[in-house]
């Protein structure tokens, strides 16, 4: 019990203390930008099929690449172990080359997991050991740590999904999962550096709220979302490269054979049906988010319209060049920034309707 009142105490600032709110919004915004970058890495990595290049999570000794050509030949020998090496490498197999390629990213992404943890512990250590942190924020604080940390065991779930099994790539499910949690981080890391920068210009200014049209705005994102992160981890963005028709038609053939629940969740050619029109909900829940902050917030407004517009594009370019690397991971990182563009107009929606 002790213990707990201490940690509890770390995170209450004293009362002669100087809080510290737009610092730790600068630092807040500073790690939002990192989770952006790591969400393209991520993608990179799906996109090359990278993630099962290192088979196991030494949380410590995997900060280093292999550093020998011996070390290189044992790490390449457990990817050769793995179902997608045995099923995907080709008449012709991987040469050492090429594994060290998709090694790389799976390593990199690895290694931004392991800068954005210290660069939000660290920080926030200090922050709360000089108890600078404004009275209410605390709990905030440390439930984006968790969520951080919490990322790093769920990637690792995800990989295994691959690892020792006979799938060929990781669960969709688990990537959805993995994806999805990173955005969610990412809206919470916006939202608490909106409300400090309002802090640091008040020191009576309140949190805002989530309204329920913003609610609704959210759940329409997060379906887009989440059908994405299906058709990307079920590779169904090869499933048509013509728009806005599928492989000549409105409606692509769907093998309903497996029950609606499988179909729903498994099947490429459904699946990247959804995602395609979804995004027209999509569109118009954002237009009409962004239209009812307009007066109050206009960078918002510009912002979601920017962002969804340049998705919107970059998604059909995406369909059209066969699913080209660049072209996808692209879509990737603009997605990322209309969840924080969206989240901002949220936040600025939620303290119109508390000030009305």
């Amino acid at each position: 019990m002790a213990t707990s009142a201490s940690v509890s105490n770390l995170f209450r600032p004293a009362s002669n203390a100087r809080v510290r709110p737009l610092a730790i919004a600068l630092w807040l915004e500073i790690v939002a930008t990192m989770v952006v970058m790591i969400v393209v890495v991520g993608g990179i990595t799906r996109l090359t099929e990278s993630g099962l290049s290192i088979t196991e999570w030494n949380v410590v000794s995997g900060i280093l690449p292999p550093l020998s050509q011996s070390a290189w030949e044992v790490e390449f020998a457990k990817y050769q172990a793995t179902s997608q090496f045995r099923v995907e490498s080709g008449p012709a197999g991987m040469d050492l080359a090429a594994f060290k390629f998709i090694f790389f990213w799976e390593w990199f992404h690895r290694i931004l997991g392991r800068l954005i943890g210290m660069a939000y512990l660290l920080p926030l250590l200090v922050f709360a050991m000089r108890r600078s942190i404004p009275q209410g924020y605390g709990w905030r604080l440390a439930a984006m740590f968790g969520l951080i940390c919490g990322q790093g065991a769920l990637g690792w779930y995800m990989v295994s999904s691959g690892v020792g099994t006979d799938l060929t790539s990781v669960s969709h499910f688990r990537l959805s999962a993995h994806l999805l949690t990173a955005l969610f981080l990412l809206a919470g890391l916006v939202w608490t550096a909106r409300d400090l920068r309002r802090l640091a210009g008040d020191p009576g200014a309140r949190p805002s709220r989530l309204t329920a049209g913003s609610a609704a705005v959210a759940g329409v994102l997060f379906v887009q979302l989440l059908l994405g992160a299906w058709v990307a981890g079920l590779d169904a963005g090869l499933a048509a490269s013509d728009w806005p028709l599928m492989n000549g038609r409105l409606v692509p053939e769907i093998n309903w054979t497996g029950g609606v629940i499988w179909t729903l969740s498994h099947d490429p050619f459904l699946l990247h049906f959804m995602h395609r029109w979804w995004a027209w909900v999509t569109v118009g829940a954002l237009v009409w988010l962004s239209r009812r902050v307009r007066k109050t917030d206009r960078f918002a407004s510009i912002a979601v319209h920017t962002a969804f517009g340049t998705m919107v594009l970059l998604g059909i370019a995406t369909v059209m060049s066969g699913v080209s690397l660049w072209i996808a991971a692209a879509h990737q990182l603009v997605g990322a920034l209309t969840v924080a563009a969206t989240v901002r107009a949220m936040h600025s929606d939620g303290l119109a309707r508390k000030a009305a």
